[in-house]
């Protein structure tokens, strides 16, 4: 790994902007790390972002919003990388909830968060957020049981949390400008990475869990790592269904680790 680092807010909608990062992973290219912001009567942040670009990361938001007037925080699921600067944004950011499930409060809760402050939306459910009605989605690939995608039929935005992301070999803005072959590598060797278990999958049953996720169809998916995609859900839900019969992801041992690291000059 090598030191993240955080570039422009992106604007998607008039209401939804992305804060995007970038974290380099050292012999496998870049892997994008994404916040969102949802605008409205009762503002939602999805996500919150890596530890380490703190500062960065609390600037770029409160460049977008007072962070008094955030009302709800849903972090997809408790990973560091979506879970980074949480602490500092409830310190920050008095009036905001944090919305999870059960299994994602006990993570949370365990890392020093306390309950008092969580609202329990399970997928399946929708939350009313002000204007919006917020649609909670188990995503057809994912890392951690508690992972929830997010539908704003509002927007037409799915934000499908780790599902669609890639590693890629550069910086990109939007997911349009990234060459076909280089998005669907990108794709297929994320989500062999982020969902080991597809080895185990039904062919049937996980191209029904990508057919929930086409059916909504939005007009923008907003992944945790890839930059935001705009019509374009066919193509990714497709090249996460490559990654089922793509061959298996095995990390490199300790003395190919220490090779690839002296060659990056780390």
């Amino acid at each position: 790994m090598q030191v993240p680092s955080i570039a422009t807010t992106i604007p998607v909608t008039e209401s939804v902007t992305v804060i995007p990062s970038f974290l380099p992973v050292t012999g496998f290219g870049i892997l994008p790390v994404n916040a969102m912001l949802i605008q409205g009567i009762e503002p939602v942040l999805i996500d919150a972002g890596l530890g380490p670009l703190r500062d960065d990361f609390l600037g770029a938001l409160r460049s977008c919003i007072d962070l008094a007037s955030l009302r709800w925080i849903w972090i997809t699921h408790a990973d560091p990388d979506h879970t980074g600067n949480l602490a500092a944004l409830l310190e920050e950011a008095p009036n905001a909830t944090i919305i999870t499930t059960f299994v994602g409060m006990g993570k949370l809760n365990l890392a020093g968060i306390s309950v008092d402050r969580v609202r329990l939306v399970n997928p399946g459910e929708v939350f009313i957020a002000g204007e919006r009605i917020l649609q909670s989605i188990t995503p057809p690939t994912f890392d951690a049981p508690e992972t929830t995608a997010i539908y704003d039929p509002l927007d037409q935005v799915l934000f499908s949390s780790d599902c669609c992301g890639a590693l890629l070999p550069r910086l990109y803005e939007r997911a349009n400008h990234i060459p076909a072959d280089i998005l669907r590598e990108g794709i297929i060797s994320w989500t062999r990475v982020d969902a080991p278990w597809l080895d185990f999958v039904d062919g049937a049953q996980f191209g029904a869990s990508l057919d929930r996720f086409r059916k909504l169809s939005p007009r923008y998916v907003l992944s945790s790592h890839l930059p935001p995609a705009e019509n374009m859900t066919d193509r990714l839900l497709d090249h996460v269904a490559a990654a089922r019969l793509a061959p298996t992801f095995t990390g490199p041992d300790h003395a190919t680790f220490e090779k690839i690291m002296a060659n990056a000059g780390v």
